[in-house]
Formats: structure tokens, sequence, C-alpha cells
């Protein structure tokens, strides 16, 4: 029977994960090794070892009803994009609402987490601790949730590079970051063009002399805001608009979107082409990089190829010289130091996962790594649904495949991703957003029946089918079935316009038409699902046809 539960880490996962484990009955004790809750959202002046590390004008790049608790919709007068102080004022709100912090032991280290001996019989754990004052201690644990965040170990990787032993300017890593004040008036290279590098290179540009942007493969640039300025990701982010990427021919979506993009801005004008098709890969979520690059601000480069004396070399051949610095936006390795080696079986020593969750290697599924997952869309709602799971799991009330199944599917999943995803480790990473988290809600029996709420409730149908595939949805059934779900779904642009409104505007009147939009929506609605049933329908006589002809 699990009773006690460690959780490792006080960062956004780990409190999700413990207000989890209170609500399924376990008694969590989290361990966070720095003084505070946040983690790599709690900015530092100075980069802590072994701990995530932000710049200090981040501004998140999802919404804030997209990426808040599922019962617990961030405060209305918030903004819709907020920077990194406000997001964590947040995590101290729920923190607070639900008395989290009673849980946590702060300035506490996990040194390493092992199997008991008798761990065949009993699926628990040691886990030894190191507390603040350097004291070791040892403790029993039923299960374990590893939430310590992948963004600890930079990548730098210079042996990739000849001549950086001689090169006369600075190489730092992005985790090094916190502002520009040290670029100003100097000549600075960017490598790397992920959500980070376009940051960076964007806010150096406005102190340096002159800032390159070095880029292996390009990007496809998005605002963050869309269409009427509302959330990109709101509007892009749905139910139907997944239905319609599977269904619709990959080449079309394609087509549309990346035609739609270049409307704004030529991509190969601009020089951001990337190779990739817009669905294989993430886009760069930036507001000011296009325009950088028009004022010549940033001047964008190929893939960095190696360094001379006092500048760089670029792989088309082109040199730049008088090179201060060059910051590497090279992302980071997941490293986990305390768990045990055996769980780390990929040809690189990284954890091998089922769903990214995981340790398909364990006798009992008593530990979790939550969060060790790449997707296009907001993390925290992902985290929350894979701690409701994991719990789940750990108390025997959802059971998972045999060892050999679980290799298999990690297997075909990794195949599929490589399409998009070339390099095998960033394709074992990556996840679909409501995919995945459809897969984990029916596991943990939260699924919406869109089909039931069609014919009981079409008002909410329309918000959950057509609009925002917000957290909210994971509430409204089930277990932990939250009784502010529904409204918190009616009312969400609401909060989204609320930080808008700090000036009357006039209104021009409108005549009202009678066909007004929600109703035609529900028709419209109510045709697609039809057709889907009868699709499905048609497809199940035929596996039965085939059966019985067979």
């Amino acid at each position: 029977m699990v009773r006690r539960a460690a959780v490792v880490g006080a960062g956004s996962s780990g409190l999700a994960c413990i207000k989890i484990c209170v609500d399924e009955g376990l008694e969590p004790v989290c361990f966070e090794s720095s003084d505070d809750i946040g983690g790599m959202w709690r900015f530092k002046e100075s980069p802590v070892p072994e701990q995530s590390s932000i710049y200090r004008s981040l501004v998140v790049n999802t919404s804030k009803e997209m990426m808040c608790f599922s019962d617990f919709p961030m405060p209305a007068e918030y903004p819709n994009y907020m920077h990194h102080s406000q997001l964590l004022k947040y995590f101290r709100l729920y923190a607070e609402h639900f008395q989290l912090l009673r849980y946590i032991n702060f300035q506490t280290t996990v040194r390493s987490v092992t199997q008991r001996p008798d761990f065949s019989l009993s699926g628990q754990w040691d886990i030894v601790t190191i507390n603040r004052d350097g004291e070791e201690e040892r403790h029993v644990f039923d299960a374990v949730l590893v939430c310590k965040g992948p963004n600890t170990h930079p990548v730098l990787p210079l042996s990739d590079f000849p001549g950086h032993e001689t090169f006369s300017g600075r190489c730092l890593h992005s985790w090094e970051y916190k502002d520009a004040d040290a670029c100003r008036g100097k000549r600075v290279v960017v490598v790397g063009i992920g959500n980070s590098g376009g940051d960076i290179a964007v806010e150096i540009s406005r102190s340096a002399d002159k800032t390159f942007l070095s880029t292996r493969q390009g990007a496809w640039v998005m605002s963050r805001a869309s269409t009427s300025g509302l959330p990109v990701d709101m509007t892009h982010i749905t139910r139907l608009n997944n239905m319609l990427t599977l269904l619709l021919p990959k080449t079309l979506v394609n087509w549309t979107t990346e035609r739609a993009l270049n409307h704004k801005y030529d991509h190969g004008l601009y020089g951001l082409k990337p190779r990739h098709r817009f669905l294989d890969q993430s886009p760069l979520i930036n507001d000011d990089l296009p325009g950088r690059i028009l004022q010549g601000a940033v001047v964008m480069r190929p893939n960095l190829k190696g360094f001379v004396e006092s500048g760089v070399v670029f792989e088309d051949g082109t040199v730049e010289g008088n090179i201060d610095a060059v910051l590497f936006c090279t992302g980071y390795i997941g490293k986990f130091p305390f768990l045990p080696p055996a769980l780390s079986e990929g040809i690189h020593e990284e954890l091998i996962l089922y769903k990214r969750l995981f340790p398909p290697s364990l006798q009992h599924p008593t530990l979790a790594i939550v969060g060790h997952f790449r997707t296009k869309g907001p993390v925290m709602p992902i985290v929350e649904m894979q701690a409701r799971w994991a719990v789940k799991v750990f108390s025997g009330l959802k059971h998972l495949p045999s060892k050999e199944k679980m290799l298999e599917v990690i297997e075909t999943e990794r195949q599929r991703m490589m399409k998009s995803y070339p390099c095998p480790r960033q394709a074992a990473f990556q996840v679909d957003y409501i995919p995945y988290l459809d897969f984990m809600a029916k596991e943990v029996g939260v699924l919406p029946n869109l089909l039931t709420l069609l014919l009981r409730d079409p008002q909410l149908w329309v918000k959950v089918f057509f609009g925002p595939c917000t957290p909210y949805q994971y509430r409204l059934t089930g277990p932990g079935q939250w009784a502010g779900a529904r409204h918190a779904i009616l009312s969400q642009w609401k909060r989204v316009a609320q930080p808008f409104k700090t000036r009357a505007v006039p209104e021009l009147k409108t005549k009202q038409s009678v066909l007004t939009l929600p109703w035609l929506l529900t028709f419209g609605g109510s045709v697609i699902m039809a057709v889907l049933c009868l699709k499905l329908s048609f497809q199940c006589f035929r596996v039965r046809d085939i059966r019985l002809t067979g």
C-alpha cells in the first residue's frame, strides 16, 4: 500500500505533485535544494551550479489561461503573457491557497534515490538527503516523483568548433546570461535560434554595436499575438485544429500555415526560412526578431563553423572579426545523478521513459520522472496531468503494460517523431500536446466526452471543441472534478480581456444577427460530430466484416 511519496523539487512541477498527492490521500514530503519555491522561474542574480537559470527580462511564451493549473485560474488582472516575477507570484498564491508549503523541506538536497533491498516485494525506495546543516538523513518512501527540471546542465559544444582555444573573446552559455549590460557597444554572436536564442539576440541587439544570430536550420517565427491581437496559443491550440491537422493532408496544412507566416514577413528574405516544414518542429515565439532584422540590428548568419583569433567563421565561409563574445543557446542535457544508473538505459545514457514518465525497467512502477519532455504547447498542464496519472499508478488504481509492450511503444513513438526530429535524443523527448493530454486524461478517467457534452450542454461544448484547449477541460468530470471548471471555461475570454481594460474606448453599435455565432458553431459542430460518428461506425462494421469473412 502506497502511503508516503517523495517529491524532488518545489518548482511548478513539484507544487502540482504535492497538491495531487494530498488530493489522492498520500503523504507527500518534498525536498527542495534552494530556500524557496519556483524552480527555474525564481530569478537569481548569479547562476547556481546544477540549478536552472533564467535571464532578467524573461517573459513567458504561453498565455495565462493555457498554462495555469486546472483548478486554479490565474487572477483576471494578470497580463496574458507575464514577466517571470509575476508567474512566481502565481505559484505563491497556488501554494498558499492549497497549503502546500508545510510539505516542503527547503535547503535539502537529494543525494541518492535507490531501491530498497526488498524492492521486489515492497516497491519502496531509500532516499539520502543533505539538510541545511550539512547533515545526512535517510528516509524510506513508497513512491518517488522526480520534479527536477531538465535545464540544469548546459551543453556548451566548444569542442565542435576548431580555434576556440585561441579565441580572444568570451564564450558562454545562455545559462550564464542575465542581461545585456556587459554587451553594450560590443560585437556579439548568438548561436541557436530556439526561444532563448531569439529573445537574447533581440535584447542584446538593443545594447550591442552589432549582433549576429547563427542558426543551423532556421525557424518559422510566430508572434505571441494572433488574430485581433489575441494570444496565439488560445487561437491555435484547439480541439478543432487538432482534428483538422489529423484529417487534412499534412502538405496542405504546412502550405497554408507557411503562406500565412510569409505573408507577414518573408522568411526567405529575412534569412529565417528553415529546412523543415512548419508542422515538423516547434516554431520560434518572438514578437521582435523580424523587426530587429528589418532595422539591421540583428544580422542572420548560417551555422557557426569555427573561430579565428578575434573572430568567427560561418559555414558559408563568411568571417566576422572583432567579436567580443559568443553566446551559445544550445540547450541542456537532462541529468539525474541521484537516480540509479540502471535507469539511464539509452545509447547516450539518457533515461528511457514510457510515455515520457515511467522507467519501464522497474519491477514496481513506483517512480516517475515528471516534466522530462518537449511539446508545442504549455508545459504546466501536461506536468499536472502526468502527476495525476502517476499517483493513480502508484496507488494501484491504474496499471501499466508489460515491460516488453512499453519498450515497443517507446520505440514506435521515437521512430514516428524522427520523421520530424532527425536527432534520436530530440525525437525521444517530443510529445503531441492535445493527444498526449487526452491519453493521460483517459487513463485518469477525466477525458471530456464530446458527444455527451454536445447533447447535455451545447454552450459548453462549443467552448470546449472550438475554443482553446485550456486545462479546465480536464476538471469537468471524473476523479478530481472541480465545480468551478465549467464557469472557468465560459469566462476564460473575459479574463483574457481584463488586463486590456485600462482605458475606456467608444463602442460602435451594430445590429445583432438572429443567427448568432454560438448557434452557428453548435450546428456546424453537430454536423462534424455526426460525420465522425458515422465514419467510426463504418470502420467498426468494416473490421467486423473482415473478421467474419477472414
